[in-house]
């Protein structure tokens, strides 16, 4: 552990001075082609310094923060577009939003008295992820479905949980962030799920750099009205190639592409829905005590069918479930050294 800790400062270090040499250089070229050209080197950075990570936890971040997130808001930066547009006043507010899955909140509202706390709601998700871990111990006395149920649960809530907690410095020194995940359990359709309720933060980088250009491209083959369906598409392709990157790091194994077609099953169906919705709109409409679980039902079943087995194959749910006890040692550890 105190190796893989000592990797993450090196690759960190290497990320803010090269965040510093796009706020201090690269911002003063003008958008457009030469901008990318001078960000091709901070593109291949970020792909490659994950790869001195082993860790489940901290590397899996790692990567979804670089290679992801980091790539393509400075892809859109080199067009003078997303969230590094228009220039933030400081540079630690740039390297938070270049290297960090956050949004700034342009319009604060303050949360109703009746909601439940989101720090409660953390809490409590924490405290589940917690019980969870304990029940593995039991996997070999239960049954198979049950134990993809919480592998499911695992990953909703490890995810959610993660990005909060490498998003809380950002809150600390004042940031107004809108949420990352909005309760994806209570999604009513495909569209709400993936589009308002799972991880936001893709979603809103996904909507300008592959949404709109597609929408753009299609307006010109299949016209305005059918337009949204191919890039819908478009965008839950690019999610499967992008989370097939994130797997080889993890894996060093070459991709089956089930999380692909995962992904392109998923933009198919919001696709499908698009049009089912527009056909009927006022007519007939489920109620959402039967769309709510049909939808969490359906992401549940084909993520079990297509998105889990290259995951257990190569043992990396294994692996993320032996870290924990080492991550608490770790914790314990320096928490006593510095008492």
């Amino acid at each position: 552990m105190d190796g893989e800790i000592a990797n993450v400062i090196k690759v960190w270090i290497t990320v803010i001075a090269s965040l510093c040499y796009c706020y201090y250089v690269v911002a003063r070229i003008r958008p457009g082609m030469t901008r990318l050209l001078s960000l091709l080197p901070i593109f291949y950075l970020f792909i490659i310094l994950p790869l001195n990570l082993n860790s489940i936890h901290i590397g899996g971040l790692t990567i979804f923060f670089l290679v992801w997130l980091g790539n393509f808001k400075l892809l859109l930066f080199a067009f003078d577009q997303g969230p590094l547009t228009p220039l933030p006043p400081k540079l630690f507010h740039f390297i938070s939003i270049a290297s960090l899955p956050i949004k700034i909140n342009q319009n604060p509202s303050p949360q109703k008295a009746t909601k439940v706390p989101r720090s409660i709601l953390l809490l409590i998700k924490a405290l589940l992820l917690a019980l969870i871990i304990r029940s593995y111990e039991n996997r070999p006395n239960m049954h198979p479905y049950a134990v993809f149920a919480l592998y499911c649960l695992h990953l909703y809530l490890g995810v959610e949980i993660g990005l909060a907690l490498s998003a809380a410095p950002a809150r600390a020194f004042g940031f107004e962030l809108e949420p990352q995940f909005h309760e994806p359990y209570l999604a009513t359709s495909l569209q709400d799920f993936w589009g308002r309720r799972w991880n936001l933060m893709v979603t809103s980088i996904l909507r300008p750099s592959v949404y709109k250009p597609a929408r753009h491209i299609s307006t010109h083959v299949v016209g305005p009205r059918w337009a949204p369906l191919p890039a819908v598409i478009a965008v839950f392709l690019v999610s499967g190639i992008m989370h097939e990157l994130i797997f080889y790091y993890f894996t060093r194994a070459y991709p089956t592409w089930e999380v692909t077609w995962f992904f392109v099953l998923q933009g198919v169906c919001v696709a499908i829905e698009i049009v089912v919705k527009k056909a009927v709109t006022d007519r007939w409409q489920l109620h959402q005590a039967v769309s709510g679980p049909l939808t969490v039902g359906f992401v549940a079943v084909t993520g079990v069918w297509l998105f889990f087995p290259q995951i257990i194959r190569n043992g990396v749910h294994e692996k993320a479930i032996q870290e924990y006890p080492i991550m608490v040692d770790f914790v314990k550890a320096n928490l006593l050294f510095l008492s």
